[in-house]
């Protein structure tokens, strides 16, 4: 398996972080869908600077763990265009997916710290709407 992959998303499931001070740590609710058994991709985290280079990638700490499933984060690039001034741009993201056991479904919850530049943190609640069967519907 290669260690990278491409990642090609629209812009709007960028995560982009907000210009909190140092030691601040804001709080995010996430609701997502997913089905049983199947992998969901639930983020994207990357940094993209002003001159439209690849700022340091963020840490991710799963802080509480899902009850229910597993959360995995893999390495890929990001093509972006026509983002702010950015007009074409390739940068390394950290993808995060969660896969729910194969007969679970119903609500699932887990907790994510991104560590940010500059040592701002932020956590993430991430509650998953879980459907038994193979996903029809759910946008995944």
């Amino acid at each position: 398996m290669r260690a990278s992959r491409r990642i090609r998303i629209g812009v709007a499931a960028l995560l982009l972080f907000s210009a909190a001070p140092a030691g601040a740590q804001n709080t995010v609710e996430r609701e997502v869908k997913a089905a049983s058994g199947k992998e969901a991709r639930v983020g994207v985290y990357t940094d993209i600077r002003p001159d439209c280079t690849a700022g340091a990638l963020p840490a991710i700490r799963l802080v509480v763990p899902p009850a229910h499933g597993a959360v995995n984060v893999k390495r890929g690039k990001l093509k972006v265009t026509n983002f702010k001034q950015c007009l074409a741009t390739e940068v390394p993201v950290f993808v995060v997916f969660y896969r729910a056991a194969d007969t679970f479904s119903g609500t699932d919850e887990f907790v994510l710290e991104i560590g940010l530049s500059g040592g701002r943190k932020e956590l993430q609640h991430f509650r998953v709407n879980v459907a038994n069967g193979s996903g029809a519907g759910l946008g995944i």
